[in-house]
């Protein structure tokens, strides 16, 4: 049974990849984007907050240029400090910033995007990722 699981692991994985794709595995508990930058936005990348606490997420919006990032906790409940930054990279007058204590989310935040690299930062409960110079075009 066991080599059965990882055979069909490395077919699914193969016609991902074939079909230009990629599958990356998240954790059961991984927060699933809410929709909550609005029509026309599309996920382009996604970072784990550390200790299982969430994911930030960025998308962005094909017609208008704009990125806007969301971060989302795992587990909604009790309001948490949380914060979600987004802002051209080397850039910091574009820079905006969502904070507070949230339930379920912060942001969404916008910034135009098109021709350059982000920066992207979440917060839950202390708990921060960070990504910069990415997204690039």
């Amino acid at each position: 049974m066991r080599l059965l699981r990882k055979s069909l692991a490395t077919a699914t994985a193969t016609l991902a990849l074939l079909a230009g794709g990629a599958i990356a595995a998240a954790p059961a508990s991984a927060a699933a984007y809410n929709g909550a930058c609005g029509t026309g936005y599309n996920v382009v990348n996604s970072a784990q907050v550390p200790n299982n606490q969430g994911t930030l997420f960025l998308t962005y919006n094909n017609s208008n240029g704009y990125n806007c990032a969301v971060t989302i906790r795992n587990n909604p409940g009790a309001a948490l400090p949380m914060l979600v930054g987004l802002r051209r990279t080397g850039d910091e007058s574009s820079a905006r910033y969502d904070s507070g204590d949230f339930t379920t989310y912060a942001g969404p935040v916008y910034v135009h995007g098109s021709d350059t690299c982000m920066d992207w930062t979440g917060t839950i409960n202390g708990h921060q990722v960070t990504r910069i110079a990415t997204n690039c075009g």
